[in-house]
């Protein structure tokens, strides 16, 4: 993916892309390799990507990390890197790739999603 899009706006404003885009595609359009995250309420986005969340994207951005890693470079515990991960991959900011560690058991390696994330609030109509 190249890039992702976090933004907050209106249930009216989603559909209006999505008509856009679906004209679009009736008309042969294409895409850009584009991911678009909306959030209703500003306040609930950056909720979800509160600062410690954002160093963890900035981080995994910079250079694929596994999990131990992240942990040392972050200085934050592991238990709460990993609950990040889950919640940042199930909204598709991450992808974790598990591989076997010859010796040491498995490894989880953390990758950003896209290799550019936009995140736009709008706080007024």
């Amino acid at each position: 993916m190249t890039k992702v899009v976090v933004r907050s706006g209106t249930v009216k404003g989603f559909f209006e892309r999505a008509r856009a885009a679906a004209r679009k595609a009736d008309r042969g359009g294409e895409f850009p390799r584009t991911i678009t995250l909306s959030f209703e309420d500003p306040q609930q986005m950056f909720s979800v990507l509160s600062a410690s969340r954002r160093q963890l994207v900035r981080a995994v951005m910079a250079k694929p990390m596994t999990v131990a890693e992240l942990t040392r470079a972050l200085r934050r515990d592991r238990t709460a890197v990993a609950k990040d991960i889950k919640l940042l991959e199930a909204a598709g900011l991450v992808r974790t790739q598990r591989a076997l560690n010859p010796g040491h058991g498995v490894r989880t390696l953390v990758r950003a999603s896209a290799r550019r994330i936009d995140m736009v609030a709008t706080l007024a109509a």
